[in-house]
Parts: structure tokens; C-alpha cells; sequence
């Protein structure tokens, strides 16, 4: 088996594309045409498969050392489909500090399909221990979390949740497989905003759920063609071109981000800097033993709200855009953005107030990207 980053450009599981190509060609059909009167061909109707998904799936599965993976049009829509493998009467354990758009999906759209949850501090495991019911069907948890940057122990909390034969679930969106693989921590369920660092370019809109065994491969199909939140052909394209670069682009991103880091926790301006790659994160010992890099996320909180927003208007090179992970370091505003419909009480609980930035870290030139923050901070 090769190592990681040549399976990010040469995937075991996938056959030599038609024809040759290097590249899987853009199958950009509704419809396949049936050879025989009840002879099921693998292709019949692209909500359910497409050969462009097909190599994309293959290659996601294989690089989180899960059995399938299924695509869709966005993270949300990947999440929203998983919910759906629940009886509508189950109980779910999540993590408290989340992407906001994960916590509206599961206290309004989940909820009223019946599914109840309980919201609790992952790091420590003992309290999702503590949350344990008998009809708990899974834990679901961030790691590192966004915004916050918080860390859980994917093993730990994998042998709680099996202790009640309860399925766990990760967003392995900030790290990646590249940097980090749960599903073999213990996870049952991997999700990914694919948008995020598998795409790398802020071009297109994806998601992913990787599963560990046939029988949840089964259900997710099952969600997916009857949901049809399907990714497009195209997307495929532009989602699979992108992991061919993953390995290089996250180590670049992960250099940045730790020199970034340290800068500015050197700065007056800066109150707190959150990265899990400093020694006196409360997660590092965890992250050293279950990841593999530090990634390109950290998260700031500076001296003002001035502050905060004389940076986002004068930054050049970073741009003020909601998203993470692409080739361009962008800076993020979470109160107004990505906890904007988190309540104002709960946001401050955690930190997210108005001197709280999020940044995602690009492949420029470091020492550029230092110059342009100085720059904003001085200005």
C-alpha cells in the first residue's frame, strides 16, 4: 500500500479511467441505457450513480480507510442525509462547539423529525459518558472544532459510544484524512464539507459521509437516492483534481498557519491565539497521539472590536469570505457569519464575541501573510 499523499494522486481502488485518460472524463449524463430487459447495469439514473462519482467516492473511502463514501452537493446536505439513518425517536450525544450550520440542522431540522440530542463538552470524554442513555444511537463530534479549535479524543469517546453499541461520528473537515483518520481512532462515520480542504479552491460546493461497514454503506445508499442531494458530475471533476493536490497544499497550509500562529501571539493586539499545534494547547498531548499535522485553521481573539474590524478592512491578501480550506487565506468573522444563528449567550460562552476572528491559512508566502496582518494591525 502506498503512503498517503501518492494515494491522493494514484488511488488503489480506481481502474484506469475510459480510453486511458489520466483524468475521469465528465460523465455528464441523467440516464445509461439498459442492455436487456431486467439486466441491472451498475449505471441506471445519476441520482443514484454516476462513473465521474463513482471514482471520487472511491478515492474519499479509500484515503479515510472506510468501505464507501457517498457524495453530496454540500456538507449540510451530506449531514442532513446522515440524519436520516436514525429511527426518529433516537437520542444523539454532540459536541457543543460546532459549525454553526451543524448546530441549526440539529436543534430545528433534526429535532422536528423527531430525533432528540443532548450538547456537551467532547474534550472531556467523561461527559459524554455522563449523557449515555438507552436508546443512544450515536455520538457525534468536531475535532478540532470550529471555531474554537478544541480537541476530543476520537478513541476515548469511540469506546464510550460502542460501550452502548452507539455509532460515533466525525467531522474530519478542518484536518482532513491527509492529518488525520478517525475511522481508524474507532469512528463508525466520517463527514466532510468537501467544499472545504478535499476541493482546495473555493469553486464548488460538496460533502462527504464515509462509512466503516457494508451495512451503514447500505443505509447511506439508501438516504442518497432517495434524498437526491447527489453531487453533479462536474463538481466530481473539480472535487477529485482537487485531491490529487491535497497533500501538498495542507502541508503548506500547516507551515503557514504554525508561523502565523506564533506571530501573533506575539503581538499586543492579540489577547488569545487558538491552534492546537502550541505545546500549551489543552489538546496537544491528544492531537501529537491521534493526528499527523496541525493543519491551517487557528482562530484569534484581539484587544477591540475595532480591532477586529479595522483588520478585516484593511487585510489585502487575506480576504473577509466565509469558507476554509482553499489555496486563498481568507479570514472569517464568525458572529456575523458562521455562528450567526447561534444564541448570543451561548456564542459568548464560548468565546465567539466581537473580537474573535477565524482564520483558514492559503498556500502564499508566509512571511507575506505576516506582513499583510502587521500591516492591518499598524494601520
Amino acid at each position: 500500500m502506498f503512503e498517503i499523499d501518492t494515494r491522493c494522486v494514484h488511488p488503489s481502488r480506481c481502474s484506469r479511467a475510459a480510453f486511458g485518460s489520466i483524468t475521469t472524463p465528465i460523465f455528464q449524463a441523467a440516464t445509461f441505457v439498459h442492455e436487456d430487459i431486467g439486466s441491472e447495469s451498475e449505471y441506471s439514473y445519476s441520482r443514484m450513480q454516476n462513473p465521474t462519482r463513482a471514482a471520487l467516492e472511491a478515492r474519499v473511502a479509500e484515503l479515510e480507510g472506510g468501505v464507501d463514501a457517498v457524495a453530496f452537493s454540500s456538507g449540510m446536505a451530506a449531514e442532513t442525509a446522515l440524519m436520516n439513518i436514525f429511527e426518529s425517536s433516537g437520542h444523539i450525544i454532540s459536541g457543543d462547539d460546532l459549525y454553526g450550520g451543524t448546530l441549526r440542522l440539529f436543534r430545528h431540522n433534526a429535532v422536528s423529525a423527531g430525533l432528540r440530542f443532548d450538547f456537551t463538552d467532547t474534550t472531556a470524554p467523561e461527559n459524554v459518558r455522563k449523557k449515555l442513555r438507552p436508546d443512544t444511537k450515536a455520538v457525534y463530534l468536531e475535532t478540532p472544532s470550529n471555531p474554537t479549535m478544541q480537541v476530543t479524543d476520537i478513541a476515548a469517546v469511540a469506546e464510550i459510544a460502542h460501550s452502548v453499541e452507539a455509532l460515533l461520528i466525525v467531522d474530519n473537515t478542518f484536518l482532513s484524512p491527509l492529518f488525520q483518520r478517525p475511522l481508524e481512532l474507532g469512528a463508525d462515520i466520517v463527514v466532510h464539507s468537501g467544499t472545504k480542504y478535499l476541493g482546495g479552491h473555493n469553486d464548488t460546493l460538496a460533502g462527504f459521509v464515509v462509512v466503516k461497514t457494508p451495512e451503514l454503506a447500505e443505509k447511506m445508499r439508501y438516504c442518497a437516492k432517495t434524498i437526491g442531494a447527489c453531487l453533479a458530475p462536474f463538481d466530481c471533476f473539480l472535487l477529485e483534481r482537487g485531491i490529487k493536490t491535497l497533500s501538498v497544499r495542507l502541508e503548506k497550509q500547516a507551515a503557514n498557519a504554525e508561523k502565523i500562529a506564533y506571530w501573533l501571539r506575539e503581538r499586543p493586539e492579540v489577547r488569545k491565539v487558538y491552534y492546537i499545534g502550541f505545546p500549551d494547547h489543552p489538546g496537544y498531548e491528544v492531537t501529537k497521539r491521534q493526528c499527523s499535522g496541525f493543519g491551517g485553521m487557528l482562530s484569534m481573539e484581539v484587544d477591540s472590536p475595532e480591532t477586529a474590524r479595522e483588520i478585516l478592512k484593511e487585510v489585502r491578501l487575506f480576504q473577509y469570505a466565509e469558507s476554509l480550506g482553499g489555496v486563498d487565506s481568507l479570514i472569517t468573522y464568525p458572529m456575523l457569519q458562521t455562528h450567526a444563528d447561534v444564541p448570543e449567550e451561548e456564542r459568548l460562552k464560548r468565546g465567539i464575541n466581537d473580537r474573535f476572528l477565524r482564520i483558514s491559512v492559503g498556500i502564499e508566502n508566509a512571511d507575506d501573510l505576516i506582513e499583510d496582518l502587521r500591516a492591518a494591525l499598524e494601520k
